[in-house]
């Protein structure tokens, strides 16, 4: 059994696979009383983070299980009625203004996604537990952190119930190792602003901390 401590080749890249394996293909095995549980997708913007989510969701449609999935009603960056990652894989979905409206799923639906989840309410995490009770498998992905920092929204809590939680990592966009931070490049002290690269990059952790891209570029 792999852990931390202990590879095979020692290597990082092997660990990750190791992680990759056992977390990322997740299809119910019941034969008998069904039962639920929660996925956490987590992560940096450009982080794969709703690519995941679709994979996984379509893994789940040729599996031949039914499949309703959810996303904010604001968010319209690429489409109004479908989950669409940033290198354009879409999913038809259902836009709601509260986290309680996904209740309603059809209880005869095994598999329940869930996208952008930081800019639901608070509710959310209590949505997604009386769903795995009801025994549907949900799915969640969303931004484990804002662009402060700071645990965003609901996802928090998602993290700390969820049976299964991937965080992904995007590439720093100037020293190219693993970015775990969204930055924002404007000034714009809003928690939710909509945008992809002309608003956001992706960076390291000591890429963040460096702050403005003018001073990074002179402190490199």
């Amino acid at each position: 059994m792999w852990s931390p401590e202990y590879s095979l080749t020692g290597s990082y890249e092997y660990r990750e696979e190791c992680i990759f394996a056992a977390t990322m293909f997740l299809e119910p095995s019941f034969h008998t009383q069904r039962r639920g549980w929660i996925e956490v997708i987590c992560g940096s913007m450009f982080s794969g983070k709703t690519e995941e989510l679709i994979r996984r969701l379509k893994r789940v449609k040729i599996a031949g299980q039914s499949v309703e999935i959810f996303k904010p009603f604001q968010d319209t960056r690429y489409s109004i009625d479908q989950v669409v990652s940033h290198d354009a894989r879409a999913i038809l979905s259902r836009p709601v203004k509260h986290s309680t409206e996904i209740l309603t799923v059809a209880s005869n639906i095994e598999v329940i996604g869930i996208d952008e989840a930081q800019f639901f309410d608070l509710e959310l995490k209590n949505v997604c537990e009386e769903l795995a009770l009801r025994g549907h498998r949900v799915i969640v992905a969303g931004l484990d952190m804002d662009f402060r920092g700071r645990p965003f929204g609901p996802m928090p809590d998602l993290l700390a119930v969820a049976e299964y939680v991937t965080k992904l990592h995007a590439i720093c966009s100037h020293c190219g190792n693993l970015a775990t931070h969204t930055y924002r490049l404007i000034a714009d002290a809003e928690t939710v602003v909509l945008g992809e690269t002309d608003i956001y990059e992706a960076r390291c952790r000591y890429c963040y901390s460096l702050g403005n891209i003018l001073d990074l570029r002179q402190k490199r």
